[in-house]
This record gives C-alpha cells, structure tokens and sequence, in this order.
C-alpha cells in the first residue's frame, strides 16, 4: 500500500492500493484494498458483505429520498404556508442550502466510510473533551430518526392506499385501524425483501432507480398536457399565508419542512458504506449524483405541481388525504388513470421503506457493536452466511410496528413520534458537519480522503450549517395556527424526551460501557 501528499485543505491527490482478490476476483466479503485499509484505521472487522458497486447504492440513496415523489406528497406544508410559490421557492432554497450540506457529509464519508456515519464522525472529528458524550447522544437521535422514518414511509403506503380506496368508493369510511394495518403490511413487505432477498437488493434497487426516472416522466407527461394550469403570476408570485402566521416571511419558513422532507435522508448510502466496494470512492460519488439526478427532478415537479395544483382551497383539505390523488383525477377525468398515476407514488414509496429498513437496520447495527445500545452484542450479530445484521433488521420491523399501533391509540401521538424523525436527523447533520468545520477553523488537519471539496470546503460546511438551523427550527413548528391539542407538533417533547433519557442512560450506565469508535483507530498509521 502506498499513498501520496495532500495538500494543506487535504486534497487527496493519488491513492494506490491494490484489491484484496481470491483467485483474480475481488473478494465480496473484503472489498478492495481501500476498504480494508480504511476497516484498518477504523478499527473495524469487514462482517457484511460488499455486493453494492456505483449504480446501485446511487439507485438505493435516490430512491430512499423519493425526492420528486415527497414533492407531491409533503404538499400539505407548504400549500397553507405559501401557497403555490412556496411549492417552488422552498425547494430551490433548500437544494442549494441542504446540497451544501451534502457535499459536506459526502467528504465527511469519504474520510471515514463506516456504516456508523454520523456519530462515528463526531467521534473522530468532535474537540476531545466531548468526542464520548456528544457522539452517543448523536448515536441515539441517529437510530431514532431512522426507525421513525421507517414507520413514516409505511404509514404513508398506507394512507395512499386508503385515499386510493375512497377514490374508487365513495361509500368508503377511513378508519385509523385500517392505515395501521395497512402500515405493518407495508413493513414485513419491506422486511422480507431485506432478508430473504438481501443478497438480490443491489439488483432490486437498480431496478427500482430504473422505475423511478420512467414514474417521473410518466407523471409529468400527463399533467402538462391534460391538467388545468394556473397562471404564471400565481404560481411563481404573490406568497400566501393562509395558515395564519404573523406574516408571510414566517408562513415560507414553516412551509419550507415540505422541501425539507424531499430532501431528507441523504445520509443513507453512508449506512450501507460497508457493503459498498470501494466505498471511500463510490459512496461520495453516489451521494453528489443523489444530490444532482433527484435535486433536478424535485425542481421541476415543484414548478409542474404548482401549475397544475387544482384550486387551492381543496387542495388545502384534500379528499383523498393527499392533493397529488385529486390533481391526478382532475387532470385524467378518469378514476383508472388517476389511479395508475397514484400507484406510480405507492409503489416507489413502497420501495423507498426497503431502502430505509436496510439503512435503519445497518446504524443499528453500528451502533450497538460500539455498546451504544442495550443488547449491543444481540444486535449487533451477523448470522454467518446471511451477511447481514437479521438482529436488527427484526427489530427494526418490531420498533415500527409497535410505533403503527400507537396510532389506534392517538394519531397525534403517533404524527409527533414521526416528527422527531427528520429533527434527529437534522441534529445529526449539524453536529457532525459542526466538528469538521472547526477543525477547518483552528487550522487542524483533516483526514485523507479520496474526494474533497478543497478550497470549497469552509463555504460548503458554512452554507449547510446555515440552512441546517433554519430547518431545524422551523421543524418544531406546528403548520398553523390557531395552535390546538390535534394540531400541536409535538417533536419538541418527544425530541426533549429522548435527549435527556440518553444523557441519564449515558452517566447511569453506557458511560463505562460505550467504546467511542475514536478509541479503536489503529495506532499504526
């Protein structure tokens, strides 16, 4: 192994390293020579195996985000806050604001490309008197707003089946119990594809990233050319604030959790970083064309909407629980066609829940091998010849189901546990994003990477820091007010609630047992 200089921003200029093979083929289990120095420096044992090369993990992070698929279905924030301008402005804002910090986290996993992701960057990057401490909290909100999303995703399969259901029947009566239901069947769907095919996923998701460009012109297509379209000077101005804020700048700011929830989740490919060949070069890759393909497509499904969004005031209380079901029948004058369309968004959203059980399941997995997490060692475990973390991956599919069933109990229970989600991840990004940026500041080496930002690198971390807080903020906020018990966003309680039982759990007990991923780097290097 041999490795050339960086420069003083630690561009990596030349890497050299020869593949770990078996018999002239690089080996599944081990991956390339890059991977196993990186598992090296780490301080890691290869488990699970490197199956995804660049077009699957691309297609698994793209379709994990559903980015132009979440335009439609997030509308509800941004339509009382806005209107259809916001649909439009929210997403260009927070595509350059959120792609900053992408670009960050993408150099970030080029550094150290672990399933951990985030937590095992603040580790490694955070001042040395709170590494331990603010790594195990960040560990925590990671596995939380990843299970939450996994419950999110299937309970959104779930309402667009039911709002397909009243579509075709008018004498239809939506019951909670029906979406809860219909949520779990969701999940062991998402369960069996993770482990009975598990081997077959980078397949999978390849197709699927082949579903997901054709759905995008398949729903574009129709609605330029059969739906209503509203004038230009309504869709690109004239904000509106019909949630009743103290003016139309905060109203945009609130609806701005729309283009929020399109763009979450690009940590993902980072979870499965240890499955991916070549990951310290691939991954970084896949997350700038995530960034790119899905930032793109995102853009003009806002403006397509915003055109061919019905009348506001429906839209604002849809029939169907989501606008983009009463677009497409008002565009097709058709139940079947409308129905396709809406099948086209179900199925990918379908898809993205597989995605999300694999990445929920592998930061679990993470996690709890560095003791983070009670039954580390249970949870941890990789069935041999499976090469995967079964552990987590049935008790990921038992944490979702457990939180669908809160729903028959109280929605609004349920939509503040699904709220904490994004918030957690969020706190992720800007803690790990914040360490790296100070090391920039105090003029401290960072660590070789295969792809830089170089001299980009402070304005990236800048810009999403920036963007990072405003969405953070404003995704405590309820969508409107007058504020009620049932309109309540509850994410600050439950988000408050999760911190400070971590922090107790932390000094009670996980403080001496919690190995901090930055207390197992090599030594030798």
């Amino acid at each position: 192994m041999a490795t050339k200089g960086h420069d003083g921003e630690g561009e990596f200029s030349q890497v050299v390293i020869e593949d770990v093979r078996d018999n002239g083929v690089i080996n599944e289990k081990v991956g390339t020579g890059s991977d196993a120095k990186d598992m090296h420096r780490m301080g890691k044992t290869q488990e699970l195996r490197r199956n995804f090369s660049f077009f699957p993990i691309f297609g698994f992070a793209a379709v994990l985000m559903v980015t132009w698929e979440a335009v439609l279905s997030a509308a509800s924030y941004a339509l009382p806050n806005g209107g259809r301008p916001a649909l439009i402005w929210t997403f260009v804002f927070s595509m350059f604001g959120f792609g900053a910090a992408i670009l960050s986290m993408a150099e970030m996993a080029s550094m150290a490309p672990t399933s951990g992701g985030q937590y095992h960057w603040v580790s490694e990057f955070a001042p040395k008197t709170s590494q331990k401490i603010l790594s195990y909290i960040i560990g925590w909100f990671c596995v939380l707003g990843w299970q939450a999303g996994v419950a999110g995703q299937s309970f959104s399969v779930g309402l667009q089946i039911q709002g397909l259901i009243a579509l075709n029947d008018e004498t239809y009566v939506p019951q909670n119990w029906h979406s809860t239901l219909l949520a779990i069947a969701a999940v062991s769907v998402c369960v069996v594809f993770n482990t009975f095919f598990a081997r077959k996923l980078p397949l999978v998701e390849g197709l699927v990233m082949v579903l997901h460009v054709l759905g995008f012109f398949a729903i574009l297509i129709p609605l330029w050319i059969f739906a209503p379209k509203a004038p230009s000077s309504e869709v690109w101005g004239g904000l509106q604030n019909n949630a009743g804020w103290s003016s139309t700048g905060l109203a945009f700011l609130v609806g701005m959790t729309s283009a929020v929830n399109a763009l979450i989740g690009p940590d993902s490919a980072v979870h499965m970083s240890e499955e991916i060949r070549d990951a310290s070069r691939v991954l970084p890759r896949a997350m700038l064309w995530t960034l790119v393909v899905n930032g793109l497509a995102g853009l003009i499904m806002s403006i397509t909407f915003a055109y061919c969004l019905g009348p506001l005031d429906a839209s604002l209380d849809p029939p169907y629980f989501f606008a983009f079901i009463g677009t497409f029948y008002t565009a097709t004058q058709s139940k079947a066609g409308a129905t396709v369309m809406s099948c086209i968004i179900t199925i990918l959203t379908l898809c993205s829940a597989i995605s999300n059980v694999a990445t929920s399941s592998r930061q679990m997995f993470a996690f709890a091998r560095d003791r983070g997490l009670p039954f580390g060692s249970w949870l941890s475990h990789v069935r041999p010849g499976w090469d995967i973390p079964l552990h987590a991956v049935f008790t990921t599919f038992f944490i979702a189901c457990l939180l669908c069933l809160i729903n028959l109990g109280s929605s609004v229970a349920f939509n503040a546990i699904l709220s904490i989600g994004v918030v957690s991840l969020l706190s992720s990004y800007l803690v790990s994003i914040s360490c790296v940026l100070i090391k920039r500041i105090r003029g401290q080496p960072l660590l070789p990477r295969r792809w830089s930002l170089g001299k980009w690198g402070y304005a990236m971390n800048v810009i999403g820091l920036a963007y990072l807080m405003i969405a953070y903020l404003f995704a405590f906020f309820p969508l409107g007010t007058p504020v009620k018990v049932a309109t309540m966003n509850w994410a600050c309680v439950a988000y408050g609630g999760v911190g400070i039982v971590a922090t107790i759990y932390y000094f009670l007990y996980a403080k001496n047992q919690y190995v901090a991923p930055v207390s197992r780097l090599a030594k030798d290097l």
